[in-house]
């Protein structure tokens, strides 16, 4: 049984969506929690929760995290879309524990026992870090969405800057030369395992209220990019909690370069025996997708 905190931009792409809800519908996994970070914080919230209600769960807490980057030196990136379709409130909250605080409980009151499966910005978990540095020590793995090291099979076709990085790279910077052990689920993966149109049609086939919902949402995402495909980058990270084997990795250290300009944040692996970063590099996509539509959207 993985335990396992999900920190999440949820609400602009749509695979935050359907990680939640693979997170929630596989019995390998026990969710403590969920985190939001980046933006709106509130709605991206109310969006988790009405993911989880449609999943059959609703006793999995969520808690709001950090709005601004780390430095509160870049500006914050909102589509719009967040939220559209869903029938909810943004509700401006602060009641209860912060996104930070519950990360850091979690993970200090359960040594080697709690997953942190980052698929946003790592704001929050970077400034765990600051306010708690034995976290590295504690926390079982990082698995992390995010970076790209164009070292794999389609490098030629990847960008040079991955967008959970690029949003807060000092955060980023951070969380890598930490010293805590990372499963960096980054580009030269996720970006194998991209769905199309006709793929999102046969994934609510199935008709249930949690298929439609999240196909819709989906379709949103490929309207407002203007194409006919989309990545499932998040739900594979959280795959590998459950099948490893989906993915071969070689173990590097990984360091942020950036500066002040926007976009900024390339993440630079280096193979090191010593490293503390496990890197994907190649993926199975058959058996993720299989994997991802027998528990998802059955």
């Amino acid at each position: 049984m993985n335990r396992i905190v999900l920190d999440t931009d949820i609400g602009t792409d749509s695979d935050d969506a359907v990680a939640l809800a693979l997170a929630l519908r596989s019995p390998e996994i026990k969710l403590e929690g969920v985190t939001t970070v980046y933006g709106n914080v509130q709605v991206r919230a109310e969006i988790a929760k009405k993911i989880m209600a449609l999943s059959g769960s609703s006793e999995v807490d969520v808690y709001p995290g950090i709005v601004q980057t780390l430095l509160h030196n870049r500006e914050v990136f909102w589509a719009g879309i967040e939220g559209k379709g869903l029938d909810i409130e943004d509700r401006d909250r602060n009641d209860g524990k912060h996104a930070v605080d519950f990360i850091i409980e979690t993970v200090m009151n359960n040594p080697g026992q709690i997953t942190l499966v980052t698929i946003g910005p790592l704001t929050n978990i970077a400034a765990a870090i600051i306010r708690e540095p034995r976290l590295v020590r504690h926390v079982k793995e990082i698995v992390m969405m995010g970076g790209v090291v164009r070292l794999g099979s389609i490098a030629a076709e990847l960008p040079p800057i991955e967008h959970n990085v690029k949003c807060d790279p000092e955060a980023a910077s951070l969380v890598f030369s930490s010293g805590a052990p990372i499963l960096m689920v980054g580009l030269d993966v996720t970006r194998q395992v991209a769905i199309t149109r006709q793929d999102k049609d046969d994934l609510a086939a199935s008709g249930t209220p949690l298929a439609f919902t999240l196909t819709k949402q989906i379709e949103g995402y490929m309207d407002y990019r203007k194409r006919d495909f989309t990545f499932m980058h998040d739900p594979l990270a959280v795959a590998l909690l459950i099948e490893r084997q989906l993915v071969t990795t070689r173990r590097m250290s990984i360091r942020v370069d950036y500066d002040h300009r926007h976009p900024t944040g390339i993440t630079v692996g280096e193979l090191s025996a010593d490293g503390n970063v496990e890197v994907c590099l190649e993926v199975d996509r058959e058996s993720f997708l299989t994997l991802l539509k027998e528990r998802v959207f059955c």
